[in-house]
């Protein structure tokens, strides 16, 4: 086991009690073994090793439950050892990868070789998820609870939406009996086909196909009829628009096991980033008005909106150098999220331990994971972070192995000192 740490002179931001202040906390065999509430220790022991804060952040490490690599499959892109450190760098202690490999993750098999490469690689945690449909060609139910019984965290066809409502009854009504959460992307993919933008003025002004926000509501709506009929919880994957969150606030409020994520990528930006056609702005959903941004914030800080993802989604530069129509959608995001999450609290539209919730405890308590909270008793997942350190972002520098970051050149705050994994330092590497 590593040494014993003692976090001294630290902002203890425990998004479970509420806690956001001065602190201490002690780590011992890869689990927190104590925490004060006061910034320095009385008689410590002589085998812990002190690391003096600074009054930087200690928080849980994060939590990111939709992450894309390319292995098995598409190793060029990402694979699971660069994500993983990627994640380290960026504060993040657990991901969960996505199925959309190939083979696709729709067997226990493929959930097995994800976690053994996992262990192998002995960074952050790795957790699967499970396709819903065979080859998430949204028309066969795959093997959900072997894979569920194998590892897998949740289900999910990812950015193909299952079009048939008999299919998706039946996956919610499966994966609920062996306690398995469905996500599912609504976009309805006969208005979205061939869309590289927003409908609207400034798609329009580009030349770009466009597709109304209308298009996600639709399949929203159905979903979370699906929901209601089935009795089984839903995590809609990244609401991108305000039509959607009028949807969300019904289906709370009726009683629907109904839980949602934004990506932080439509927390920060809006359709007017692309500009003259940056393919780092591509996105799937696509990036929508400022109004439908500001929408997505005051539905974070109200708590409608329970989790916030990186959508870590790498492409190498051949795929996303091409004509905005042609080039492939996605951004990687491990290495930002927290810093680009901060923004949000300097711009005072949330407090800081509310923004935390969204990306440890939250998400942990979603997929049912021991993660997400400073307590005694719980696994020693940490990261260190000085939140008003100015960070220039450079793609260029990113450890992910695609560059695709539609951060670069930006300015945040919030630089990353140290993540711990299991009492283990990842970060520095």
């Amino acid at each position: 086991m590593p040494r014993p740490l003692a976090f001294t002179n630290a902002r203890l931001v425990d998004p479970e009690s509420g806690y956001d202040g001065a602190g201490c906390l002690i780590v011992r065999d890869g689990v927190i073994a104590d925490v004060l509430h006061r910034p320095t220790l009385d008689g410590a022991s002589g085998d812990l090793e002190l690391i003096d804060c600074g009054g930087d952040m200690l928080a849980p490490g994060l939590v990111d439950v939709r992450v894309k690599t390319g292995e098995p499959g598409a190793e060029p892109k990402e694979t699971l050892k660069s994500a993983a450190r990627a994640a380290a760098a960026g504060g993040v202690t657990s991901i969960v990868v996505q199925p959309d490999t190939n083979p696709a993750v729709d067997d226990p098999s493929v959930v097995d070789f994800i976690l053994r490469r996992a262990r192998d690689i002995g960074l952050v945690r790795v957790y699967p998820a499970g396709a819903a449909t065979k080859g998430l060609a949204g028309k066969q139910m795959a093997e959900i609870g072997l894979m569920r019984e194998a590892g897998a965290v949740y289900i999910t066809d990812v950015d193909h939406p299952v079009v048939d409502s008999l299919v998706l009854r039946r996956v919610l009504s499966y994966a609920a009996g062996f306690g398995a959460l469905v996500s599912h992307r609504p976009a309805d993919p006969y208005l979205s086909a061939g869309a590289a933008a927003t409908e609207g003025e400034f798609a329009g002004r580009l030349g770009l196909a466009g597709v109304s926000p209308m298009a996600e509501r639709i399949m929203l709506e159905r979903d979370l009829a699906l929901a209601e009929l089935t009795g089984a919880p839903l995590l809609v994957d990244q609401v991108s628009c305000a039509a959607s969150l009028e949807s969300l606030t019904r289906a709370k409020d009726k009683g629907i096991k109904v839980f949602a994520s934004a990506s932080i990528n439509h927390l920060s930006f809006n359709e007017l980033d692309i500009g003259d056609y940056r393919t780092f702005y591509k996105l799937t959903p696509p990036l929508r008005a400022e109004d439908d941004r500001q929408a997505l914030i005051e539905a974070l800080a109200s708590g409608l909106i329970d989790v916030v993802v990186s959508a870590h989604a790498p492409a190498p530069a051949e795929d996303k150098r091409l004509p905005f129509d042609e080039a492939a959608p996605g951004a990687v995001g491990l290495e930002t999220l927290l810093a680009a999450l901060l923004a949000l609290y300097h711009d005072e539209r949330a407090p800081l331990v509310d923004l935390i919730a969204s990306v440890t405890l939250k998400p942990a308590r979603l997929l049912g994971l021991d993660a997400g909270r400073l307590t005694t008793g719980a696994p020693a997942d940490l990261v260190l972070c000085d939140i008003g350190a100015p960070v220039l972002i450079d793609a260029d520098k990113l450890i992910s192995k695609s560059k695709n970051s539609p951060f670069d050149g930006r300015r945040l705050q919030g630089q990353v000192k140290m993540t711990v994994v299991g009492g283990r330092t990842v970060y520095p590497f």
